[in-house]
This record gives C-alpha cells, structure tokens and sequence, in this order.
C-alpha cells in the first residue's frame, strides 16, 4: 500500500485521471447523439447504464494489458502500411463514426423540426446500449495504451477510470440536454464527431496528425458557436420596434 503513496504515483494518478475525463467529452457528445432517439423517459437510463457496462469495458482492457499491447503487432499490410489488430480497431471505429455522424446530420438538416416528436423511440435500447460500450472501447483503446506508459500500478489506472467515468455519469443528462436543446450546436457537435472519425482512421494507417491544431480548430468554432448562441438569445430578448405614432 505504501509504494502506491508517492508523489510519482499520486501525479500520475491526477494525470490519467484529468486525460480520460477530456477524451470522454467525445464520449458524452456520441452517447448524446445516441440516446436522442430513444424514447425520453429511457435516455437517461441508456446512458447511465452505457457508462457503467462501459466502465467495466475500460477496466478489463487495463487487465488485459498484455493482449491490448499485442494489438500493436503488425497483421499484414496494404499499400505499404502495417496494419495491427489497433489499427483495425480505429479504422472500423473512425469508418462507423463517420458514417454515423453524416447520416446524422443528413436527418437533422433534411427533416423539419416539427417532425422531431415521431423521432423519438425510433431506436432500440439494447442497441444503443451495446454502441455506447463498444464504441467507449474504441476511444478509450489509445487512452488504456499511454496509461501503461504513464503509471506503474494497475490500481492507479482503474482508480482514474472510476473517477472519470463517474465525472462523466454525473454530467451526461446536462450535456445531452443541453446539446438538443440547441440545434445548431449539436450539428457543430456532428462535425466534431467526423473530424474525430477522420483521426481515428489516420491513426490507423499510422499518419501522426498533430491533434493540437485538430482540438484549436474545434475549441475556436465552439467559442465561435457559443457566441453565436448569445447573440440570438440577446437579439430574442429585445422588444419589437414600436411603430412612429400617427
């Protein structure tokens, strides 16, 4: 117990920690998309539940270590590129979303809000909750893979994986709700997802993207986005131009 108590351990724990609770954010973003078309009263629950089996997921790539980082391995390759049971993870991974997210914004820019009611219930609660682990699983693959290299100690790892997931938990229902209620803001949040599906499949083929310029990019256009939406909320609160009296 001792050896887990050192400052090396404890920077490393905040470290892991304060990583998986950002790369969840894309997380929070899918599992809202996701869950939408669930009928309301069961949304919630959908992501409760699809967190909690997904945490489990995250927890038992950590004790198979082993069989993950033999996922680096190279299979066969295609035109020159290795190609890893990793590399296929992402490829199918970035390839769904993707697709995902395009159809996704087809139906929200195609369909008139009006209709958005009948939506509702369209999709089958087990199948939401079986994307929502599977695809935790391919955002967590990379995160599991640098908590090997920044921590010592399984504790340490699936002690982050606890607490970021109960972060996530804890704000999923306020980021969904908050992400339908604005429109324009869960296209915004659409393009994200394909932006994220095209890393996945770079890293896939082993192209290193500076992912710094990727999350500028997306922190500049939802600054931008967020202004927006106070500019149309304050031009909706001022009162109609009153008319020169006769």
């Amino acid at each position: 117990m001792t050896e887990l108590l050192t400052t090396e351990n404890l920077i490393a724990f905040l470290t892991l920690t304060a990583l998986e609770i950002v790369l969840g954010i894309d997380n929070l973003v899918f599992i809202s998309i996701l869950t939408a078309k669930l009928e309301p009263a069961r949304q919630s629950a959908a992501r409760k539940i699809g967190l909690f089996l997904a945490m489990f997921m995250r927890i038992a790539l950590l004790l198979a270590i082993g069989w993950v980082m033999n996922l680096t391995k190279p299979l066969f390759s295609v035109i020159e590129h290795e190609i890893s049971g990793r590399s296929l993870i992402l490829i199918i991974g970035g390839l769904f979303l993707i697709g995902k997210a395009t159809s996704e914004i087809h139906e929200k820019v195609t369909d008139p809000g009006d209709h958005h009611h009948l939506k509702s219930g369209s999709a089958s609660f087990k199948a939401t909750i079986i994307q929502i682990v599977l695809f935790d699983a391919v955002f967590s693959l990379d995160s599991v893979i640098t908590a090997v290299g920044m921590a010592d100690h399984i504790a340490i790892m699936v002690a982050a994986v606890l607490i970021a997931v109960t972060a996530m938990m804890i704000f999923a229902d306020r980021v969904s709700a908050f992400i339908e209620k604005n429109p324009t803001l869960k296209v915004l949040a659409l393009s994200f997802l394909i932006l994220i599906g095209v890393l996945l499949v770079a890293e896939g083929f082993e192209q290193k993207l500076n992912k710094g310029y990727v999350y500028f990019a997306m922190a500049f256009s939802l600054v931008v986005e967020m202004l927006n939406m106070k500019l149309r909320a304050k031009h909706t609160q001022l009162p109609p131009p009153s008319g020169d009296a006769a």
